[in-house]
């Protein structure tokens, strides 16, 4: 389906695009109004609290329930010798992300894949009856050999399967770069690491699940999708669509832990079947550090170039980890290929099998990971060819996309690169290592480029007007915190030419018009092209009811000139407001209760002539105290070029946010195994060490100008994911810069800046 046109409208808008507009659901979330998944409640509200495994592999021997099912209060104990016989199917059973591989079925026989993998649900009374009788369930457990150290499992990593979950492999080579590598003047090759890291949302994931009397389900849920969860849902229990609705209006972050459902939706709803009674079940912290997360990775990147700094080759090879039953796959190794100009390229990637939980996608995966050594690679060839390190990228500047060999839409780097050196003051800055110092302090500065895709779905929306001149928008999509129901409420105001005051959306219900998943940074390209669309049919229709309803002088106004505009509740015609007349009036004078107005707008054929993505270009200042080893990031400029800016005010909180984790990637998050046990040791936030107000100083966002008329009807790139990447191979750049230590294996500790 090609793009729904922007329909004319009779009076002009107020533009409420492109302003910085506070969130609109901000009040309900400072004064606790704002409901999430385990808030809701019900009449006969029970507990579910999961039992977890204590080993990494093997199979469940015994399950002893006595001593909890005694326990007065404890209704049920789900295992997988009682549990409901499932209709699902392989085929039917994957939801809309799933990678390759037997998708995880809880409780579905004895088999341990990893530890903390769930293997019984305790429901009783309250929440604390049951977490207390989890702990009376004695589970003997045949133990098999496991693995969870990723060194040892490298050489038996293996390509993905493209039939299985649809994995892209990455492009076929161009040039010979082995060749072109071994001919170069100047070369760099090395291996860099990323660790394990967690999504660590504040709200964990929980869900409550609310059956009525014809056996229909109400689950409010935490996901990123409530469409794609009401279809999982579906198929694993054999429901019409009927049956299952998901409602999710408030996520307290997700960052794409919530693209997939988790395991204890399906226990919910199990055991909700099962008593006839609503249950809520909730995840401890513990427990969401046995869940989804980053993948790990091991990465290969040579880089050859002549003495001008020109490339001539560039090998990129990387091996993430999986889980023992699904292939999950990030796109690391692409952007090499992409990012700069080189005739001589050569990418490979492939997995590798661990006893843990499938990873998940994790903010601009693939990219966070595979830009790090990328970025940290073209500085090491800068620093043997002795340049500066933004002008070879600035000789490698790629004007297509050499993947694809197409032409991009629009990309702003380079004035990325100019805007963002010139904020930072990168001109000022000495090619040597150690030459900056205040004090016991060693001063560095270093610079990555970032880039993410910008992508469009089919999506779809509905406007609704009332007769008080309220506007009604909604969509089932979803807001995790980024802003959705602030920047969907700008562009319908803006589409229907009123404030924003006049303009209520609604989101996060499986009954709304179809929305895809949110994740990608891809919301507001597709489900803001439906709300565009939506609205300005609305506007069009109510103009038109004015013309024919409204009087002579609304009859004879002329579009061209713009004379019909919205005042509050009413419509008035010409400059000196001639006539006048209220909604509530013309609705009545046109025999009709509410206009309703729906629209599904699909990229357009034109776009697969075209690379699609969003750029940055981020500058890093960091101190190190050569005596303590210590590294504090104390300014960060990050350029971005994400097409038209919907709200600069919740889109630069996003890049900010982005930063912030950037800082916890290059210096703190990493999951620590006893690889003995097979289990992650600081699961909690206490020891998982992640960034907080204190480690955290200047962060300085701009946003480049950037038209484009190819990526979607509004020209908006999202902003979501591109904040994360690059940043840590900037601040691993400073601190080579401050030290004169390349330091490769993320993240920088004390240890790695002492050794």
């Amino acid at each position: 389906m090609a793009r729904e046109e922007a329909l004319h409208i009779g009076y002009p808008p107020p533009l409420a695009t492109g302003t910085p507009v506070n969130r609109v659901d901000g009040k309900l979330k400072v004064t606790g109004a704002a409901r999430y998944a385990a808030d809701f409640t019900a009449d006969g509200l029970v507990y579910g609290f999961v039992v977890s495994s204590t080993i990494a592999s093997g199979r469940i021997i015994a399950i002893d329930a006595s001593a909890a099912l005694e326990t007065p209060g404890v209704l049920l104990v789900l295992t997988h010798e009682n549990r409901p016989e499932l209709p699902l199917h392989d085929a039917r059973y994957k939801d809309q992300i799933a990678p390759g591989g037997m998708p995880f079925r809880p409780l579905w026989d004895d088999r341990i894949w990893y530890s903390g993998q769930p293997v019984a649900l305790v429901v009783a009374e309250s929440l604390e009856l049951a977490r207390h009788a989890a702990s009376l369930v004695r589970i003997r457990y045949e133990h098999t050999p496991h693995c969870t150290e990723f060194a040892e499992v490298i050489a038996h990593a293996y390509p993905p399967s493209q039939e299985k979950g649809g994995f892209e492999p990455p492009p076929a080579p161009r040039g010979d770069a082995a060749t072109a590598f071994v001919k170069a003047d100047v070369r760099t090759d090395a291996f860099y690491t990323t660790p394990i890291e967690y999504h660590s949302p504040m709200e964990m994931h929980g869900c409550t699940v609310v059956p009525d009397a014809q056996g229909r389900l109400t689950a409010y849920e935490k996901t990123q999708g409530v469409q794609n969860t009401q279809q999982y849902l579906m198929n694993v229990f054999g429901l019409a669509a009927d049956d299952v609705r998901v409602i999710s209006p408030f996520v307290g972050g997700a960052f794409g832990s919530g693209l997939r459902p988790q395991y204890h939706l399906p226990l919910a709803v199990m055991a909700a079947l099962d008593l006839k009674r609503p249950v809520r079940v909730a995840l401890t912290r513990q427990q969401m550090f046995n869940f989804v997360h980053r993948p790990q990775s091991i990465q290969r990147v040579a880089l050859a170039a002549s003495a001008d700094g020109k490339l001539a080759a560039v090998i990129h090879e990387a091996v993430s980890e999986t889980s023992q039953f699904e292939d999950h796959c990030d796109v690391i190794v692409n952007w090499a290929g992409q990012l700069y100009a080189c005739d001589n390229v050569r990418l490979g990637y492939k997995v590798a099998r661990l006893n843990v939980c499938t990873p998940g996608d994790m903010r601009a995966p693939g990219a966070t990971q595979g830009l790090f050594p990328l970025e940290s690679a073209m500085d090491e060839l800068a620093q043997k060819l002795q340049i500066d390190p933004l002008a070879l990228r600035l000789i490698n500047y790629a004007e297509r996309d050499a993947n694809r060999d197409l032409p991009f839409s629009s990309k702003a780097l380079r004035e990325c690169y100019r805007q963002g050196a010139a904020r930072f003051g990168w001109a000022g800055r000495p090619l040597q290592p150690r030459a900056m110092r205040d004090g016991a302090e060693l001063i560095g500065w270093g610079m990555a480029t970032g880039a993410w895709e910008a992508m469009q779905r089919p999506a779809a929306a509905r406007a609704v007007l009332t007769r008080d001149g309220l506007v009604v928008v909604s969509s089932s999509t979803a807001d995790i915190g980024t802003g959705t129901y602030t920047a969907m409420t700008q562009i319908a105001a803006d589409a229907l030419g009123v404030d924003i005051d006049s303009v209520r959306f609604e989101l996060g219900d499986s009954t709304l018009s179809e929305a895809p998943i949110e994740g990608g940074s891809f919301t507001v390209s597709s489900v803001g092209s439906a709300v565009h669309a939506a609205c300005s049919r609305l506007r069009e229709r109510l103009a038109a009811l004015a013309r024919e309803y409204g009087g002579e002088t609304f009859a004879n106004a002329a579009r061209a000139e713009g004379e019909i505009r919205r005042e509050g509740a009413q419509l008035v015609c010409g400059a000196d407001r001639r006539d006048a007349i209220t909604i509530d009036e013309l609705l009545t004078r046109a025999g009709v209760e509410r206009l309703d107005e729906q629209a599904t707008v699909s990229p357009e054929d034109r776009q697969q002539q075209y690379s699609m993505g969003t750029h940055s270009a981020v500058f890093a200042e960091v101190r190190v105290d050569e005596a303590l080893g210590t590294v504090r990031v104390t300014r960060v400029v990050s350029a971005v070029a994400a097409g038209r800016i919907v709200n600069p005010k919740t889109a630069a909180s996003q890049i900010a946010g982005g930063v912030v984790w950037g800082i916890g990637m290059a210096l703190q998050e990493d999951a620590q195994f006893d690889h003995d046990l097979g289990r992650v040791m600081n699961h909690n936030l206490s020891e998982y060490h992640f960034p907080v107000n204190a480690d955290i100083d200047h962060i300085d966002v701009l946003f480049v100008e950037e038209p484009d008329d190819v990526v979607n009807p509004l020209g908006v790139k999202g902003v979501g994911e591109i904040g994360v990447v690059g940043v840590a191979a900037a601040i691993a750049n400073a601190v080579w810069h401050a030290t004169g230590k390349r330091i490769r294996d993320l993240p920088i500790t004390l240890d790695k800046v002492f050794a």
